[in-house]
């Protein structure tokens, strides 16, 4: 292994995998970013590790429970303790645009972000509300509808909320040209078609959305490749994971359909719906006397997800599948009151989830994991996305583990 210095960073890999710019060093500093070279269909492209077994462990599940591996015995001993003292990032050069995203985390900042807000539907419109009142970190929210009348109402009427304190301030909302659609640090997804009526009788009208939205969503995704975007691309309208799956692929070939992984990178792009889904959780496991403390949610929004009742020893299996019955058909109970569920999912899975996110904190969301987006806890460092570990019941895993592979082979390019 090699180290290198290139703008700050200590490189550690190849010398093949260098750029051109970056000058050999002998001793090893802080930050470390190692350098990978891993199919791109299916390995992470950037994240966070605190201990350097993690950095060997294979693409997947494993990535959510603490990492019981050994290092190889040649691996350099004065990298162990800067590791384990510093943690250090992992950056996949498969990527084309690996380093241009590294180089970019040393400007992103901690506040006075931009959002760009694409739909303002019934859920769009609920985001839209919720980040005006809660988005302290935000300087300004850029709405794109193809209603101009509805972008003029809601830039009329969302500058139009006092702040909650006297002399404070609320993120101002303007509506954005087309041509500036990635001029922001984060791109929020709501626009939806093909939305089931109430009285369709379809019961998960997630997946019968999904064609519809996947030719939706191509286009924002190319674009996104074309103009270099490098912030982080939020999927929010359904199917959710399979979607974030689609902007990544799509974004990632060529005019022609082939693949070169010269667009956004596996992390630049997230899913938004199982935040409602915990909060559902949480709201039946009060009305069944569940303690919901140590539960959890994973998985995707919809079929297949997977509500845990205590995410470690106290497991139990039939009081999970209850709890994950009880959540999944929410939605269903809300829409038997003859009303769309779109106010829950709408403040929960995407104004406050997106929020945490920007603030770097743990949010629910669906991140990369093995060629799939798998809905579960995460956050951004700068050093890389950080995924939660904590140990997990063997069946909860189980299950965990049908999940991925169903997600899997969903449409597997």
């Amino acid at each position: 292994m090699k180290y290198s210095a290139w703008h700050g960073f200590c490189l550690c890999g190849q010398e093949r995998q260098f750029p051109p710019e970056a000058r050999p060093v002998d001793v090893p500093f802080s930050p470390l970013v190692f350098l990978v070279t891993r199919d791109p269909r299916t390995a992470r492209g950037w994240f966070t590790i605190s201990h350097p077994a993690e950095l060997y462990e294979p693409e997947g599940l494993a990535a959510l429970t603490p990492c019981d591996g050994e290092i190889p015995r040649d691996f350099p001993r004065e990298l162990v303790g800067l590791v384990e003292a510093h943690g250090a990032c992992v950056l996949n050069t498969a990527f084309a645009r690996a380093f241009p995203w590294l180089l970019h985390q040393k400007t992103v900042r901690r506040e006075g972000f931009k959002i760009t807000l694409v739909g303002l539907g019934d859920v769009g419109g609920t985001v839209l509300t919720g980040l005006k009142l809660l988005g302290r970190e935000l300087r300004e929210i850029a709405i794109f509808d193809p209603n101009a009348a509805l972008c003029a109402r809601y830039e009329m009427e969302l500058n139009q909320i006092l702040p909650e304190t006297a002399g404070g301030t609320t993120p101002r909302v303007t509506i954005c040209p087309e041509a500036d659609l990635f001029h922001c640090d984060l791109l929020a997804f709501t626009a939806s078609r093909g939305v089931p009526g109430l009285d369709s009788g379809v019961q998960d009208v997630r997946m019968a959305q999904f064609e519809a939205n996947r030719a939706m969503i191509a286009p924002y995704a190319r674009r996104a490749r074309e103009e270099g975007f490098l912030g982080v691309f939020c999927q929010i309208s359904d199917p959710v994971d399979n979607l974030a799956r689609e902007v990544f692929l799509q974004s990632n070939q060529t005019q022609t359909g082939d693949y070169d992984f010269a667009g956004l990178l596996p992390e630049q792009v997230q899913g938004f719906g199982l935040g409602v889904m915990a909060a559902r959780a949480a709201y039946y496991a009060e009305k069944e006397g569940v303690d919901f403390s140590q539960g959890g949610a994973y998985g995707p929004h919809g079929q297949g997800l997977v509500i845990a009742n205590h995410k470690g020893n106290g497991y139990d299996e039939a009081l999970s599948q209850r709890l994950t019955r009880l959540t999944r058909e929410a939605n269903l109970r809300v829409r038997d009151l003859g009303f769309k569920p779109y106010i829950a999912p709408g403040l929960s899975s995407a104004a406050v989830s997106l929020l945490q996110l920007l603030r770097g904190e743990e949010h629910y969301g669906a991140v990369p994991l093995g060629g799939v987006y798998f809905g579960c806890r995460s956050r951004y460092t700068p050093q890389g996305l950080a995924i939660q570990r904590e140990p997990i019941n063997q069946g909860l895993m189980a299950r965990l583990a049908q999940t991925h592979r169903a997600l899997w082979e969903f449409d597997t390019p």
